[in-house]
């Protein structure tokens, strides 16, 4: 499959009011240091959770304990996410047909009853618990703990040219989206989100998403 490549402008060209690439590079080091002790802290506090989650997936269905998939990073670099598996060996090429159904062209589209989940991957994903292996991609250098969701690669074939805007920044295993509607907003509103989130960075928006977030994974809002 080829993957459309994002403009050579893409750090430019992201949206007015974007920060300038100096703005970015004197925030980014204040950041990384939150975001590695936020992932180290993170996974301290999980550990025992990882543990039996893993136990869960192994007893719940055969195959691999971790999900990786290629998802566009800052400026459009590819990387590898993971995640825990929530979905059965062997049914990933069928990901056209349920999140992209009679060629909807949505840049994020869940599925209320996907039918490949397993038992024990639909509670994590309700329970949001199927994102916490991304602590790992904060330490790699690859997310933050804020910032944009990072998407599948092949969904660039649906960006518009505003829309590349987003991967200005790391993705986030948190964001603005995430506390603000989730599932149920359009992914117009997403990007919109995401944009309004670049523009207006600051640490506070970060500790209050951060938030936000604790409220919305225990009310499992928007969440599916």
């Amino acid at each position: 499959m080829s993957v459309m490549t994002a403009p050579e402008s893409l750090l430019e060209r992201g949206g007015r009011g974007l920060p300038s690439p100096e703005q970015r590079l004197n925030a980014s080091r204040l950041r990384r240091v939150v975001d590695v002790a936020g992932a180290l802290v993170g996974l301290a506090l999980t550990g025992w959770l990882f543990a039996l989650i893993a136990v869960l997936i192994r007893l719940d269905s055969p195959g691999p304990i971790l999900f990786r998939q290629q998802r566009l990073g800052r400026g459009g670099v590819p990387f590898t996410i993971f995640k825990f598996r929530t979905m059965r060996v062997g049914v990933e090429d069928a990901v056209g047909d349920v999140r992209h159904p009679a060629g909807r062209s949505e840049l994020l589209y869940k599925d209320l009853a996907d039918p490949r989940l397993t038992a024990v991957g639909s509670w994590l994903r309700r329970n949001s618990l199927d994102e916490l292996p991304q602590l790992l991609n904060i330490l790699r250098g690859e997310m933050a703990l804020v910032g944009p969701r990072p998407l599948p690669v092949e969904d660039t074939r649906y960006y518009k040219a505003w829309q590349w805007g987003r991967l200005t920044v790391l993705p986030g295993l948190t964001g603005l989206w995430q506390v603000s509607g989730r599932s149920r907003l359009s992914s117009e509103e997403m990007v919109r989100l995401d944009l309004y989130y670049i523009e207006h960075w600051s640490p506070l928006l970060d500790a209050l998403i951060i938030a936000k977030t604790f409220w919305v994974v225990i009310t499992r809002d928007g969440a599916y």
